[in-house]
């Protein structure tokens, strides 16, 4: 998954591989993100994810959302989203366990290791993302730091993939 803030991040992320598309750009207005949400989805051969935002998700039609772990919850935003794709970010091994038990098709877990995108915040490691995969059925992408070698020991402590931002642009 590349987390992308542009439509040529989009783009190029596609272009070197990305199987989804999550676009966080918390920074724009409601209307300029469901605008660039549109036009990824217009041109995207691939599933496109809004991060946080479910009205802007249902206004252009992407394929769903990934909320932060303290945001909308998950059973409200599958209540609005019906089918479509709903993701969790989580940081713990119980978070992962009520994003599952609420319905969640995906957690995303990390940081893995630190992270410009989010400054501050503790890595967690190679061991508690494999703890968050044996806690789960849903699969797990890994977050945080990623580089090339980084996602093959991310995949190798059993997560489905891994999200990430500078790695695809």
């Amino acid at each position: 998954m590349a987390v992308v803030a542009s439509a040529g991040e989009g783009r190029r992320a596609v272009e070197l591989g990305a199987g989804i598309l999550q676009l966080r750009a918390p920074a724009l207005t409601a209307r300029a993100l469901e605008e660039l949400a549109g036009e990824l989805v217009a041109w995207s051969t691939v599933p496109v994810l809004v991060s946080s935002r479910c009205d802007v998700a249902l206004a252009s039609e992407a394929a769903g959302v990934n909320l932060p772990e303290l945001d909308i919850g998950v059973v409200d935003a599958r209540r609005l989203l019906g089918d479509r794709i709903v993701g969790g970010s989580v940081h713990s091994v119980g978070a992962a366990r009520e994003a599952e038990r609420d319905g969640a098709d995906f957690v995303i877990f990390g940081p893995v290791w630190p992270s410009p995108s989010h400054p501050g915040r503790h890595p967690q490691g190679l061991e508690a993302l494999a703890a968050v995969v044996r806690a789960v059925r849903v699969p797990v992408l890994a977050i945080g730091g990623m580089t090339r070698d980084r996602a093959r020991e991310c995949l190798a402590a059993g997560a489905s993939g891994y999200a990430a931002i500078r790695m695809f642009q």
